[in-house]
């Protein structure tokens, strides 16, 4: 990890309307304090259970939020694109991570330490607002997926995931495939399920016409009706 002036991804207050009202003071602040940090595919960037010291902002790659259900089956939370903040709930809340974080694809992390991040937040007030919106949402996507994960049954599950997938990752230049290259085992984390049961019923919607798939991935050619297995549950 390291300190770099030059930000090649661009300043973090250009990045991300969380920082766009700072002043040009707390502007320079983060200028001088951002420090970067790159991850390998599969490298831990925090575990479950560690002390915060920085918030993170994703500028390059794609992470991957998880927590460690029984016998160590990873439930994928979320996976974050570029310029999704993470990282900052354990810090306002003086808690420890309640989730893991690692790289699922090689990604590029600003971090700020926390101490900073907590200054700026305490003395601009539309930081300060920002970041409560951010929250909110997080807030209103876990209660949204905890439904989703405990009433929907299979095929539901697999159809919010793929709408999820779309929503969070957009589409190729095709307007149909998924702008996110995933494995099985990754969708079944993401939806509750054995891997075995999210590849038989991957093939069962690519036999119905609505998807197809090519190795990592995935078409989609009826969303209309994968839309309706998902609100049907």
């Amino acid at each position: 990890m390291k300190k770099n002036d030059e930000q090649p991804f661009g300043k973090l207050w250009e990045l991300h309307p969380m920082w766009s009202q700072l002043t040009d003071a707390e502007k320079e602040l983060l200028d001088k304090e951002v420090e970067i940090a790159t991850y390998k595919r599969n490298e831990i960037i925090h575990s479950e259970g560690d002390e915060p010291t920085h918030v993170m902002m994703v500028v390059k790659g794609k992470v991957r939020i998880y927590k460690e259900g029984i016998g160590q089956k990873p439930q994928i939370i979320r996976i974050l694109k570029p310029y999704d903040f993470f990282a900052y709930r354990a810090v306002i809340a003086g808690d420890k991570y309640n989730s893991c974080a690692s790289a699922f694809e090689p990604c590029v992390i600003y971090k700020l330490k926390k101490e900073i991040f907590m200054e700026l937040i305490r003395h601009n007030s539309h930081a300060c607002f920002a970041v409560m919106e951010i929250l909110s949402r997080d807030l209103a996507v876990s209660e949204l997926q905890t439904v989703n994960l405990t009433q929907k049954h299979i095929r539901g599950r697999l159809a919010e995931t793929l709408l999820n997938l779309k929503k969070n990752h957009g589409l190729e230049d095709d307007g149909a495939t998924l702008g996110i290259y995933i494995s099985r085992e990754d969708i079944a984390n993401m939806s509750n399920m054995t891997t075995s049961n999210a590849i038989r019923t991957l093939s069962q919607f690519a036999s119905e016409g609505l998807i197809t798939v090519d190795g990592r991935k995935i078409k989609l050619l009826n969303e209309e009706e994968i839309k309706r297995i998902s609100r049907l549950g």
